[in-house]
């Protein structure tokens, strides 16, 4: 868990995509990042098949952390929603999430049911109970290297004057990382920055959202050490999904189209499959003893 807390510092940008399934996390780790975000939108869009609305409980939730955790060889910050509950379900969200080998969980203010944060229609609760949910995390964590990722979906509703106050409350809750949720401006990202240079700031990037996509140098410029990127992967599946799709609807084959998928035995490498030639091999007289 230490590992996560040593990756964010000061001056550089830890590049977090997102991830929501298997293959996706695969893919990651095949590229090398250095840690990887489980996103609450692509993960109950790839498990349930529902929008990010508060659709899917906690019991759902961690079973996708301890499935992502196992593969995982770096550090996997996940989305923990509201806590799915009261401050009870809060703690036992934290330590859920941490024995199933999450690095960090992110919490946020919304009333529940939640909303995607870059979608419109969220509303937050009073800033007494959004704080109390981040004490209640910190305190339920076994480890302090079990980060806690606070994050305020005031902004867009409220101002960006209300979204520092809280994120201000909840450093001194016990948040490790602050997360100002859909600031629409550079200068609003950089007044960010300024007023909560304390504490390690993270970024949403979603392309098509709220929030200005800008080069890793301008968020470090800005004051961000950790971005994360919850939407690139199932953005560009979804499309390439869709473009093969339709060509097979089409013409009724898959010839034509090989230039847009994967090759089939790379792939199949990057799943974890020549572990399973290696051991067929090691026992492969098994069979005629």
């Amino acid at each position: 868990l230490s590992m996560l807390r040593k990756l964010i510092r000061k001056g550089e940008l830890l590049v977090c995509p997102g991830v929501y399934d298997g293959i996706s996390l695969r893919i990651a780790q095949k590229v090398g990042f250095d840690a990887h975000y489980m996103t609450g939108y692509g993960t109950v869009a790839s498990h349930l098949g529902l929008p990010d609305a508060g659709l899917a409980g906690y019991g759902e939730m961690v079973d996708r952390v301890r499935t992502l955790s196992r593969i995982s060889t770096a550090p996997l910050i996940c989305d923990g929603d509201t806590g799915y509950g009261g401050l009870l379900n809060v703690a036992h969200t934290v330590e859920g999430y941490e024995a199933a080998g999450a690095a960090a969980i992110q919490l946020e203010d919304q009333e529940f049911p939640k909303k995607c944060g870059h979608t419109p229609g969220r509303r937050v609760v009073p800033l007494q109970e959004a704080a109390a949910r981040i004490r209640v995390a910190a305190e339920a964590r076994r480890s302090r290297d079990f980060l806690i990722v606070a994050r305020t979906d005031a902004r867009t509703e409220h101002g960006l004057d209300e979204a520092l106050r809280r994120a201000e409350a909840f450093a001194s809750a016990g948040a490790d990382i602050l997360f100002v949720e859909s600031p629409e401006t550079e200068a609003e990202m950089e007044r960010i920055g300024e007023a909560l240079a304390g504490l390690p700031l993270l970024v949403n990037v979603v392309e098509g959202g709220k929030t200005p996509v800008l080069s890793r140098q301008r968020y470090v410029e800005l004051g961000y050490q950790v971005a994360i990127f919850p939407a690139t992967a199932f953005l560009a599946a979804g499309r390439g999904i869709e473009s093969v799709y339709s060509h097979l609807k089409a013409t009724g084959s898959s010839a034509g189209a090989e230039g847009e998928l994967a090759d089939f035995m790379d792939f199949s490498r990057t799943l974890g499959f020549e572990r399973v030639w290696e051991f067929d091999r090691a026992h492969a007289d098994v069979g005629e003893r």
